[in-house]
């Protein structure tokens, strides 16, 4: 056998042992991942141990001590931010995350003042305004467009399983089972982020909250009509009576019938959402890039008598520019 065949054997047996390497690995990961997505949150920290109060201390983020309070005129976006934070399902509490955002804000502006001052650039107010529109915007404004989107496609993942979880809900219901040992299916049976939600709905349940206003907390907590629907529904059929089944099942139907239309309208209007994403990261992202890499073309004429009129305009024009995307492409089905 010669050297060339030798090599090209080396090769090719290389190369499949490579191969399979890979695709091992590949499979792995695609059995962790599903192994992952099969089992909630909730789930996962009561096989690592945990009991019912801590599973809900860490999965919960609507108590006292993480609400945004905010005096005056303050009040209402305080309220919305909060609202917002929650519904992305992040693990910390509105609170925390605000303090967080506000130290990157005075920390940013802190080292870039620095280092103006060290490069030997002359500290005016509009440099100190430029410096505080830059902290601005990559300590607050960059990571709430971030939690904005994060909470855009867990709104969007909760009403995508509903439905699923109201049938399986109407099922266990058929099949002979209480409406408690029905909602403990679904914390068994859904992922998240439904499946942690339901689950602590049932929580309350067993530390002696009433049905209703366990799930009236989930439904404020995911921010869904169609789980207040669901609540009320309840609540007539608890005080008058009735065939629960039949009930929640016209309700599925209803449901069903909404997110349709609703995937209808998000599908035509796609486009006007995705320009109004773009035109308001855009104009953010440039600045901030821009800043890091040439901060001269801002400081240099931040000095000049005429820059703070011209920024506040500028800021003003996007101000303006922002709400009305806003309002164009929300739409409300």
């Amino acid at each position: 056998m010669s050297d060339t065949t030798l090599r090209a054997l080396i090769l090719l047996f290389v190369f499949g042992a490579a191969l399979l390497a890979a695709d091992g690995a590949l499979q792995w990961m695609r059995s962790e991942r599903g192994k992952r997505r099969a089992v909630n949150k909730r789930l996962e920290l009561i096989a690592q141990g945990a009991d019912q109060a801590t599973v809900s201390a860490k999965l919960r983020r609507d108590s006292l001590a993480g609400a945004i309070n905010l005096p005056g005129v303050l009040g209402g976006p305080g309220k919305r931010l909060e609202k917002m934070l929650r519904t992305s399902g992040l693990p910390h509490s509105p609170a925390q995350i605000a303090a967080w955002m506000t130290m990157a804000f005075f920390g940013i502006f802190l080292v870039v003042t620095g280092g103006t001052v060290l490069a030997g650039i002359t500290v005016t107010l509009g440099v100190l305004v430029m410096i505080a529109a830059f902290a601005a915007v990559v300590g607050v404004a960059l990571p709430l467009f971030v939690f904005a989107r994060k909470a855009d496609r867990r709104h969007k993942k909760l009403m995508e399983q509903f439905p699923v979880a109201l049938d399986i809900f109407v099922r266990g219901l058929r099949a002979g089972h209480p409406v408690a040992s029905a909602l403990d299916l679904l914390t068994r049976e859904m992922a998240d982020p439904i499946g942690s939600e339901f689950g602590l709905a049932a929580d309350e349940v067993t530390y002696g909250a009433d049905l209703r206003d366990a799930l009236h907390n989930m439904a404020e907590r995911c921010d869904l009509d169609d789980m207040r629907m669901f609540v009320v529904s309840l609540a007539i059929q608890n005080e008058t009576g009735g065939n629960l089944a039949e009930i929640l099942e016209n309700l599925s139907k209803v449901i069903r019938e909404r997110a349709s239309m609703a995937m209808m309208v998000r599908a035509l209007s796609s486009e006007g959402r995705m320009t109004g994403a773009i035109l308001t990261a855009l104009p953010l992202l440039a600045f901030a890039a821009l800043f890091l890499l040439n901060p001269a073309f801002y400081l240099d004429v931040a000095g000049d008598p005429a820059f703070l009129t011209a920024f506040a305009g500028l800021i003003l024009l996007y101000l303006v520019g922002f709400f009305t995307i806003r309002r164009m492409i929300d739409l409300k089905v």
